[in-house]
């Protein structure tokens, strides 16, 4: 039976499995050794999650004697998380794209991501690379969100496994430009939005 309302995040173990997943697909093991559960006890827990159509087994990952299950959240897990900045931003954005034409739209939300970064600029200074992207990646966390830096084809992306923005991004794409902005300020290289935008937003921004 899957989840038909917008449910509260659950403080118990099982909302620990679902904030641990919203980070990255993991595995029973994965998630014991976080948890510091045994592998039963944490397979319980995800029947339950499974059950209530917030978790799914998404592939398997090579093991010692035979493959593990990875399991990641379904897009009606997004709906227990609190998502109170996305909607304020999806009606404030409502109002001022009225006001505002479609270029004066895209530079005011550069402008928000500018302002933004500028405030955490400071914890990025004389940092490596390597450094800077991590601390771009507390600050999304820190704003609501969740992110992850990973490698594809010699590419370099930060994906977003959980948009504090996504309420807003459906209709009004060009708030990408806040999370692009920021990332480019605070990593110090240009970096480009190529987020997939709709009832369920894929987010993900290219280091170049």
């Amino acid at each position: 039976m899957k989840t038909t309302g917008r449910a509260p995040m659950p403080e118990n173990t099982r909302g620990r499995i679902l904030g641990l997943l919203r980070a990255k697909e993991q595995t029973v093991n994965d998630l014991a050794a976080a948890l510091r559960l045994t592998d039963n006890a944490v397979r319980a827990h995800l029947v339950h999650l499974e059950h209530d159509g917030l978790i799914r087994q998404a592939g398997t990952q090579p093991g010692f004697r035979k493959p593990h299950v990875m399991y990641a959240l379904t897009p009606e897990a997004e709906h227990v998380f609190p998502r109170a900045y996305g909607v304020l931003l999806d009606l404030l954005l409502i109002v001022v794209s009225k006001q505002l034409s479609p270029k004066e739209m895209r530079a005011a939300m550069r402008e928000v991501g500018r302002r933004v970064a500028d405030s955490h600029l400071l914890e990025a200074k004389g940092e490596s690379r390597n450094q800077r992207i991590e601390t771009a990646l507390r600050i999304l966390k820190d704003l609501g969100g969740s992110a992850a830096f990973e490698e594809s084809e010699g590419k370099h992306f930060i994906r977003g496994n959980g948009c504090p923005l996504a309420a807003a991004t459906a209709r009004h794409p060009e708030a990408c430009l806040i999370a692009e902005t920021l990332l480019s300020r605070v990593i110090g290289v240009p970096v480009k939005e190529r987020c997939i935008h709709g009832a369920v937003p894929f987010c993900r921004f290219e280091i170049r």
